[in-house]
């Protein structure tokens, strides 16, 4: 395949990378639709109870991608980027994608260290309790809920970069960069990676 310019197109990702990107990126949605549900919701009512309950459960299961993914990166690298992008959108995709790795990261444990300093054990999914590991805090308690809420505000910008990104590539360029991540059209042998 060939980008606009007649260059070869970037390589693909493998289908497990390709799979942990896009549940990562549901799951995103959810955790952040339930937070707002939590917020909306009256403190300590069942709703609220519950709604929390889910956002950790899910904030807990996106670190635990986010894992699985950095551990499969540092086996599978990603394909090269196509050579014919300029070097700023290089630099770009490059920060886009660190500042969204350190932000999958760095939010879940920031959520869970609010509940840990606050003495608080968080269930996942109501079947396991993980307690809290450290003891009452209510300053660090504090410091993790901020850290919470300013990542929060920085995944939606740096979602939005990344989009208009993959959007400016596979619509206006139409340069391969998107379909490094989109699933193949037809069948055919496609690598792990």
């Amino acid at each position: 395949m060939t980008d606009s310019s007649g260059r070869p197109a970037a390589g693909r990702y493998g289908r497990v990378a390709r799979a942990v990107h896009w549940l990562v990126a549901a799951f995103a949605v959810v955790v952040v639709a339930l937070g707002w549900a939590s917020v909306a919701a009256a403190r300590n009512s069942p709703a609220h109870n519950t709604l929390l309950l889910l956002h950790r459960s899910v904030g807990l299961t996106i670190l635990g991608l986010m894992a699985l993914r950095g551990l499969w990166r540092g086996w599978h690298p990603p394909p090269p980027l196509s050579s014919g992008l300029a070097r700023i959108q290089t630099g770009l995709a490059r920060l886009t994608h660190f500042g969204l790795y350190l932000i999958f990261l760095a939010m879940p444990l920031a959520g869970y260290l609010n509940a840990a300093a606050a003495g608080h054990a968080v269930n996942l999914f109501g079947l396991v309790a993980i307690p809290p590991l450290l003891p009452v805090e209510p300053r660090l308690s504090q410091w993790a809920i901020a850290v919470h809420l300013v990542g929060q505000y920085a995944l939606y910008l740096l979602v939005v970069l990344h989009v208009a990104g993959a959007l400016y590539h596979g619509v206006v360029r139409r340069d391969g960069v998107l379909d490094r991540m989109l699933p193949r059209r037809h069948p055919s042998a496609d690598g792990a990676a």
